[in-house]
């Protein structure tokens, strides 16, 4: 590896590489259709942007707006409040106008520094190490301004090792990619199909409470002194994004039955309600979770189905109680569903059960190469490690 070049996000802009600047401070009078969808901090996750469609700008304002909307290849960072995730700009993703608490950065034609290493290095001990000392100045929530983010010191190896450095790590986030839409797509065929069986086979549905197909286990309040070690505590956000910087881990022992392995049906039941499949190592089931263990030997995505079936009622339930937090009740897991009857239930098995099996091994795997690609990042950027010697372990794991 050749000698990396120390220079600072700022001397980058300043030679004309680089472009960067925070979002539009849009007024309530601005918003408006037609217009650009609002980009925010919570729609930017790690590796991906998912977007909310709320809130819009009206085309009225887009002069005004400027560069601050977004490119196919920027590099997107959030600022404020939960600090450093990233993510790139698709080639095919609509406009977008940042908000202020996101930055966005712009690499110039002939620049010496390629979007997809910076993308990489924000997620490396380089930028964190010099981020954690900036973002918590305030008394506010942790941010840091453009001021911070001009003084970043970048340490840059040449063109074509930064090329293979971020060939060897997409290689695994391409490959992970894959894996979520293979996840995706059997989840969607697995669904279509029964819904098809539910309304084109009436002789053979039958109708019967919720709860009658699962004992619904509540989980309990993990979280109240946890150790920090252990196995995660599972709260609706690690449902939703995963683990992350507020996650909560606990030794402490806990019955089976609080306790979430692969292939598990979580169901949260307050806040924002969703049914999700656990793919992830054992876990502790928090409160406000019900981890749904199946009755009579029924298959686990079955249960998935039918609970999905009732999902946007549980939700407008919810949406209902305006003075407290949304949930649902014990009593609403007494309303009827319809479901295969017994006689059928294996048939329908021998077909779906595939495909719920195909989804869980695509998202455990996707967990390994994950965990890969966070060990050889930090090497890879420091230099540590030689990136002839990362493509081996990559090719292995591919």
């Amino acid at each position: 590896m050749g000698e990396a070049t120390k220079t600072t996000l700022g001397d980058l802009a300043k030679a004309g590489h680089l472009e960067f600047g925070d979002g539009y401070r849009t007024k309530r009078a601005e918003h408006g259709k037609p217009g650009i969808p609002i980009l925010r901090v919570a729609e930017v996750l790690d590796g991906k942007i998912l977007p909310a469609l709320e809130d819009y700008v009206s085309d009225a304002y887009r002069d005004s707006m400027g560069q601050k909307i977004s490119q196919p290849g920027d590099v997107v960072l959030t600022t404020k409040g939960t600090v450093g995730r990233v993510a790139i700009m698709p080639s095919n993703s609509p406009e977008f106008v940042y908000s202020p608490q996101l930055c966005y950065f712009r690499l110039r034609p002939g620049s010496p520094l390629l979007a997809r290493y910076l993308y990489y290095w924000f997620k490396s001990e380089q930028f964190w190490s010099q981020a954690r000392s900036r973002k918590s100045q305030t008394d506010m929530a942790d941010y840091l301004n453009l001021a911070d983010i001009r003084s970043l010191e970048i340490s840059l190896p040449e063109l074509r090792e930064q090329q293979a450095v971020t060939s060897v790590l997409g290689a695994l986030d391409d490959k992970i990619a894959v894996n979520e839409r293979i996840a995706r797509s059997c989840d969607e065929l697995r669904a279509l199909r029964f819904v098809d069986f539910i309304q084109s086979s009436p002789s053979k549905v039958i109708e019967r409470p919720l709860s009658s197909f699962a004992d619904f286990v509540n989980g309990r309040a993990f979280t109240k002194n946890a150790t920090g070690t252990g196995r995660m505590v599972i709260r609706i956000a690690e449902i939703n994004s995963g683990p992350g910087g507020s996650t909560v881990y606990n030794d402490i022992d806990v019955p089976d039955r609080h306790l979430a392995r692969p292939g598990d049906v979580l169901f949260a039941w307050s806040g924002s309600l969703t049914v999700a499949r656990w793919f992830r190592p054992e876990a502790i089931v928090n409160q406000h979770i019900f981890k749904v263990i199946p009755r009579d030997g029924l298959p686990n995505w079955l249960l998935f189905e039918l609970i999905r079936t009732k999902l946007k009622k549980f939700q407008s339930i919810a949406a209902d109680k305006a003075t407290t937090m949304g949930h649902i009740q014990r009593r609403h897991l007494d309303e009827p569903v319809s479901a295969p009857a017994d006689d059928v239930v294996s048939r329908l098995d021998s077909q779906l059960g595939p495909l719920w099996e195909r989804a869980l091994t695509a998202e455990q795997e996707s967990l390994t190469l994950a965990a890969l690609r966070d060990t050889l990042l930090p090497k890879l950027i420091s230099g540590e490690l030689r990136v002839r010697d990362a493509e081996k372990a990559v090719e292995e794991a591919l």
